[in-house]
């Protein structure tokens, strides 16, 4: 759907008053067609353009809602639309025909008396255009519609070669039953459910579950409305195929297929990020990842030079001052050009050293410090340092700049791949986070602990007590083990049903582990009844229909010691791990088993 400013949809105007102005347009085909782009996400390159319309440019009815809303009143829309079709497709005729082409309809206008499409299909032929790259958007802007003449025209269209896309799904009459029925090959979603997808819950659900059931529908998802970076990054962290909106292009009278370079850097990441790359936990991910190589300024470099520096390179936010390796301080665009531009300041202060107005309270972080650290450091610094960027060192020696911005979308992108991948029961990160963890600790060459743990008797339980109840069992088994291991370098992840992993530090481990042993034994009660307890377990039919006795759900781990070198890959000590499980799960009781033996054929390496 069209998209306009708040300064064109002018809520003075009466559509109504406004008649015979419209009909002069309709009669001298007045109407100018607009194109915007529509990109393909997956690969950063341009899919097609979005037909708009916009009345003379000195008309009250220029904007597209005062032409629609005049048109409706005065029962011309059908007429408007087939001008509108006429006006877009005409210009579209003339431009390369590499592309697919978007054109909105209403169901009104789709059909004519006896139920059949017929709108536009003439005018493609005349034009020599290929049906296959025009796509039809049905819109929602009437509440009510018969579906099966609806359906038919559908069908009609397909055969012909167009395919259908369901315009601004989420904000019409009726748009999941249409969808249903209809089985459009594109939904665009509305900007409404787009615009702040990072900071609200809701939307992200929103667009995940609409993702999803595209996938399962054979549709394509088309984000509308895409107007901020962070909004650009939910939307590919997601996986929508693509997106529309005034940060990837803006409306234009002629199709431009150039893409500027500030957009190519902002679709490379979604292009060029491996896919285990946006999996890595927010405990292993540093702070390097943020690093933008800035040319540091010295001490002695004078005001005027500075100023120079920032009129001459707009996309620097802040200027570093080093002396031999060593950060000094922070020259922030806005306070630095804000007192050069007052009267007098260039003469008085252009040749002093830059210095005078440097900011001496900024904030250092080492390159290794980990995002999660990081992000919890600037919240409690000054809260400056987000505009203002931040300095970054290697052995306390200068590296670059990194930008509140882009720790803002480093961690939205890590709470979106870890809500992608995240057990539903738990929302715990599920097998794929955990296969990139163990990965990333082998990598790393470092010791490390794996920790499989299990429920045992977890079937009867659930024969006997239900399965609402068996799973709130695992959910608090869930809440416990994050309890317990809070560590900056643990990590805990839900394999499915009953099986749970951690990965921790070697030091301390055991102490921790049979600790938490020893509290799910004595928590566990409010899950049994009384008489269960005195009892030490309850009755329940096997396969044969006989009642067989089983204890109460105790907890067992297999715990494997990776030291550097001893396993080559990750289905190896997962193998390991859940031979230890077994091994701890044959004795009775809360029990702990440790895998002292090595994979075949390998052994420890000697420490250099």
């Amino acid at each position: 759907m069209d998209q306009c400013t708040h300064a064109d949809c002018d809520p003075a105007v009466e559509p109504t008053g406004y008649l015979a102005e419209l009909r002069a347009i309709l009669d001298r085909k007045a109407l100018t067609p607009h194109f915007q782009p529509i990109l393909d996400l997956r690969i950063g390159e341009l899919y097609g353009f979005e037909g708009l319309i916009r009345g003379p440019s000195d008309s009250i009815l220029h904007a597209p809602l005062n032409l629609l809303g005049a048109a409706r009143q005065g029962g011309l829309l059908p007429e408007l639309e087939r001008s509108c079709i006429e006006a877009i497709l005409g210009t579209w005729a003339k431009a390369p025909q590499h592309y697919r082409i978007f054109v909105n309809l209403s169901p009104s206008a789709l059909l004519d008396a006896k139920g059949r499409a017929t709108n536009g299909t003439h005018l493609v032929e005349q034009l020599g255009l290929l049906p296959g790259n025009v796509v039809i958007e049905l819109t929602e802007s009437q509440p009510t519609f018969e579906y099966g003449p609806l359906l038919e025209a559908a069908e009609y269209l397909r055969a012909l070669g167009f395919t259908i896309a369901l315009d601004d799904l989420g904000e019409g009459f009726s748009s999941l039953r249409l969808w249903s029925e209809l089985r459009p090959e594109f939904i665009k979603v509305d900007k409404h459910f787009v615009q702040g997808v990072g900071s609200d819950p809701v939307k992200l659900h929103f667009l995940r579950s609409i993702h999803e059931l595209a996938n399962r529908t054979g549709a394509r998802v088309i984000a509308e409305g895409i107007e901020t970076d962070g909004d650009l990054a939910v939307i590919q962290e997601l996986g929508i195929d693509f997106g529309q909106g005034f940060l990837l292009g803006r409306p234009a009278p002629q199709p431009n297929s150039r893409q500027s370079p500030s957009l190519v850097r902002r679709l490379r990441p979604s292009k060029e990020r491996p896919a285990s790359r946006t999996l890595e936990t927010s405990s292993r991910a540093t702070a390097e990842r943020l690093l933008v190589p800035t040319l540091p300024v010295s001490p002695e470099v004078s005001n005027q030079e500075v100023l120079a520096r920032f009129i001459s390179q707009p996309e620097l936010q802040s200027l570093p001052v080093v002396l031999d390796g060593i950060p000094l301080g922070l020259l922030n665009r806005y306070a630095f050009t804000d007192m050069m531009s007052r009267p007098y300041s260039p003469e008085l202060y252009g040749k002093r050293p830059c210095t005078q107005f440097m900011e001496r309270d900024f904030l250092v972080v080492d390159q290794n410090l980990t995002i999660h650290a990081l992000s919890e450091r600037v919240v409690e610094s000054d809260p400056r340092h987000i505009l203002h960027g931040f300095i970054l060192t290697r052995s306390g020696r200068y590296i670059g700049m990194g930008s509140g911005h882009d720790l803002i979308r480093e961690i939205t992108q890590m709470q979106l791949a870890a809500a992608r991948y995240a057990n539903p029961l738990t929302q715990l990160p599920g097998n794929v986070p955990i296969q990139d963890h163990l990965n990333a600790r082998l990598d790393a060459q470092e010791s490390f602990v794996v920790c499989y743990w299990d429920l045992d008797h977890f079937k009867p339980y659930n024969d006997v007590y239900g399965y609402r109840r068996g799973d709130e069992l695992i959910q608090w088994t869930g809440k416990l083990l994050q309890d317990v291991f809070t560590g900056t370098d643990d990590f805990i992840g839900h394999v499915g049903g009953d099986d749970f992993i951690t990965v921790l530090p070697e030091v301390g481990w055991e102490e921790r582990v049979h600790g938490l042993l020893g509290r799910f034994g004595t928590d566990r009660s409010s899950f049994f009844n009384q008489e269960d307890i005195e009892a030490g377990g309850y009755a329940s039919e096997d396969r044969k229909g006989q009642l067989e006795f089983h204890p109460l759900v105790t907890m067992s781990v297999g715990v494997v010691c990776a030291q550097p070198g001893a396993y080559a890959n990750v289905h190896e000590v997962a193998s390991a791990a859940s031979g230890a499980k077994k091994m701890a799960k044959r004795e009775a009781g809360c029990s702990c088993f440790l895998e002292r033996r090595l994979p075949p054929a390998r052994t420890i390496p000697s420490p250099a």
